[in-house]
C-alpha cells in the first residue's frame, strides 16, 4: 500500500499483528540482548539491528516478515533495510512495549520461546 508521498506503508498496527501472529507468523526482534531477555513475543528471533547488516543470512525468511523493537523506529529502520533487499517485511507499529500493554502474550529469557 502507498502512502500519501508514494512511497510502500511498511507498518502493520498491533491489531493487524495480533492476527498474524495468532497464525503463524514469523517474528524478527531488532531490539537489543537485554530488552529481547526481559519479554519478547512467542517466537521471535533476535537480530539486534546494529548487527543486521552482518547477518542478513540469518534473517528468517518469510512472506511477510513482521520486524519488532520496543516501540517502532528500530523495526521501522530495519523494515525498510530489508525491503530494499527484496524482502516482503512489516514493522509492527508500538512495538514489544505496546504488544505488552494491549495484553499480548510474552515470553523471558535469551531463546524465542513458543
Amino acid at each position: 500500500m502507498a502512502d500519501d508521498d508514494g512511497a510502500f506503508n511498511l507498518e502493520v498496527d498491533l491489531g493487524t499483528f495480533a492476527l498474524a501472529h495468532a497464525a503463524g507468523a514469523v517474528v524478527l526482534d531488532v531490539r537489543n540482548p537485554d530488552e529481547y531477555e526481559q519479554a519478547h513475543v512467542p517466537g521471535a528471533v533476535l537480530i539486534p539491528l546494529p548487527e543486521l547488516a552482518d547477518r542478513w543470512d540469518e534473517v528468517p525468511d518469510a512472506d511477510p516478515l513482521y520486524v519488532i523493537c520496543a516501540l517502532g523506529g528500530r523495526s521501522l529502520a530495519a523494515a525498510k533495510a530489508l525491503s530494499e533487499r527484496g524482502a516482503n517485511v512489516l514493522s509492527v507499529a508500538g512495538g514489544t512495549k505496546g504488544w505488552i500493554e494491549r495484553g499480548g502474550s510474552f515470553v523471558t529469557g535469551p531463546g524465542p520461546g513458543a
